[in-house]
């Protein structure tokens, strides 16, 4: 277990409702409690407080003491101690929970406040709209409506401030809607470590810019597309391609390192357009790299493997699987299994299984690179940590499979089975892999596949459902976000296929819907770390696999815990 800290809670009074809150809790967050929506533009939870927007006005009040023997001054009326109103209001990003704290949100005072904002904010702002990229999702549009005083009395000329300015590779800026509020600054300052970003001239002038000789290029620069309130900043890949409220969102994780950020996936129509973070404060907060958010151009890369094939012609799924099985029975205790971590848990498990029944040995092979110490870790697998918490491998992987190519050379080895591995990326040469039978199933062309007797193509992570461990171990899990290329099947179906034809039986591949369930039968009947869950009950947030399992598996190298599990 996970040692819980202590919470401070006092309470304060929103519109007339008392709520329990965490001392020092702003007003934002506290009126979120008991569902009072206090607009804002500047404030972000995970960025510090300027209050520039001065859109979250509300009026404060604070109980009533007398000055001169602190004792608390009653209301006769009322019984109660007296609430002293501030003369004029106050913003709730910049004002914190104290005890007795009184807030109002719905007086006239404050909705003119509002007003008078929404008014000041839509001065130079273009009535674009319709056209605008951010529609669907504009925090403006949406408060002008909800808080807006539904006309201008402004009559002069527009400031017209530069459109389609590149502000990097990945972004690019209509500054005449930007609205000065100053997120992208201090994201890049704060969470990127790049300080990069500035405002530049003065009042109705001002503009959004980068340093000079400077770019915003970091890794997390989409980032500032996320958290732009308004259509100023956008993603240069995304820009214009589709409107948000046709999309489906499907939630999913990075894949790229260990780290496991949660991410949303936009598709429509089984086409996917973007990715964006999920929040998850034990995780990646709200944020996740940029080069997680391509990863779905993997999908249709033209290197994709749609077709099986048997000695390089064309065959069914079930031709393949009866060939692998007789090539794998006539060379019986001459197979070797490369798994990936980048499969699933489930996927590996049932590896664990087919290398459990052929009575050999599976490899893993380590991707261990630069990392940022943000949200890229240097292990570059997702689930190492999968194949140590099912068995699959009891030590850590290394990055050269040597011990395969001396099998291989020594003629120990005849039949290995990749699962998305480019073997000759991992020590073993193209002449080695010639004395061999390959076995190759993934989604991608690689050399191996080009040498392999028996292709296989497989599923990415967007067209399936599993579970990830991450660097904290806490497994995690993600659905299928649009459908595979036609013919192509999960792994989950290609490896309980394998093993029940190596066996002598036959599954339909009808019954392949309920295989996620069932491999999740045997894993919790199998793992005790993984005993009380099942696939449906993960949260979305994830859950840390039992501590009492650390003890017993390696850290990969040069990661370290995000947490301290108690002892």
């Amino acid at each position: 277990m996970i040692a819980t800290p202590t919470v401070d809670l006092i309470t304060v009074n929103i519109d007339g409702k008392d709520v329990a809150v965490p001392k020092g809790t702003n007003v934002i967050e506290a009126a979120a409690k008991v569902g009072v929506d206090v607009p804002h533009y500047c404030y972000h939870p995970k960025l510090t407080v300027v209050g520039n927007c001065r859109m979250c006005l509300v009026e404060m009040g604070l109980p009533a003491v007398d000055p001169a023997t602190k004792t608390p001054v009653m209301d006769p009326a009322t019984g109660k101690q007296k609430i002293n109103w501030m003369p004029r209001p106050v913003i709730g990003c910049a004002t914190n929970a104290s005890p007795g704290l009184h807030i109002r949100t719905t007086t006239q005072l404050v909705k003119d406040c509002r007003e008078g904002v929404m008014e000041f904010l839509l001065v130079n702002h273009p009535l674009d709209c319709p056209i605008c990229d951010q529609a669907g999702e504009c925090k403006l549009q949406e408060q002008a409506t909800g808080y807006g005083r539904g006309y201008s009395r402004y009559v002069e000329d527009k400031n017209v401030k530069p459109k389609r300015t590149v502000l990097g590779p990945r972004v690019t800026l209509d500054d005449e809607r930007c609205i000065l509020c100053s997120r992208c600054i201090r994201f890049s300052k704060e969470v990127a470590k790049d300080d990069v970003l500035g405002f530049i001239d003065r009042g109705s002038t001002s503009t959004l810019t980068c340093f000079p000789g400077k770019q915003l290029e970091n890794n997390y620069s989409l980032n500032t597309v996320d958290i732009c309130p308004v259509g100023a900043l956008t993603s240069t890949d995304f820009r214009f391609k589709m409107r948000v409220w046709f999309l489906k969102q499907t939630n999913s994780i990075d894949t790229e390192t260990s780290v496991g950020a949660n991410t949303v996936v936009w598709s429509r129509e089984g086409q996917i357009y973007r990715i964006t973070p999920r929040q998850n404060d034990e995780v990646n907060d709200t944020w996740m790299a940029d080069s997680g958010r391509i990863l779905y151009k993997q999908v249709k890369a033209e290197d994709r493997l749609t077709h099986t094939s048997v000695a390089k012609q064309a065959a069914s799924l079930a031709e393949a699987i009866t060939k692998a099985s007789e090539l794998i029975k006539a060379n019986a205790g001459a197979v070797r299994l490369v798994a990936s971590g980048k499969n699933t848990v489930e996927e590996q498990f049932l590896i664990k299984h087919l290398a459990d029944s052929l009575a050999t040995k599976t490899s893993l092979i380590s991707r261990v690179g630069a990392g940022d110490n943000i949200l890229v870790s240097k292990d570059h697998n997702p689930n190492v940590r999968g194949a140590l918490l099912t068995g699959l491998i009891s030590e850590l992987p290394t990055a050269q499979l040597t011990t395969l190519s001396s099998e291989i050379d020594s003629g120990k080895v005849k039949v290995v089975i990749s699962f998305s591995e480019d073997l000759t990326a991992a020590g073993i040469s193209e002449s080695q892999l010639s004395k061999v039978q390959v076995i190759y199933i993934g989604t991608h062309h690689n050399k191996t596949s080009g040498l392999a007797a028996i292709v296989i193509p497989s599923l990415t992570v967007f067209e399936k459902s599993g579970t990830f461990i991450n660097q904290q171990f806490r497994i995690q899990k993600f659905v299928a976000a649009v459908p595979g290329p036609a013919g192509v099947v999960d792994d989950l179906v290609i490896l309980t296929h394998l093993t029940s034809s190596l066996h002598g039986t036959t599954v339909q591949l009808t019954q392949a819907a309920g295989l996620l369930a069932q491999t999740w039968t045997s894993l919790s009947a199998t793992i005790p770390s993984l005993a009380p869950l099942s696939f449906s009950t993960i949260p979305d947030t994830g859950l840390l696999v039992d501590s009492t399992a650390f003890a017993k598996l390696p850290f990969v190298e040069t990661e370290t815990l995000h947490f301290k599990p108690v002892v």
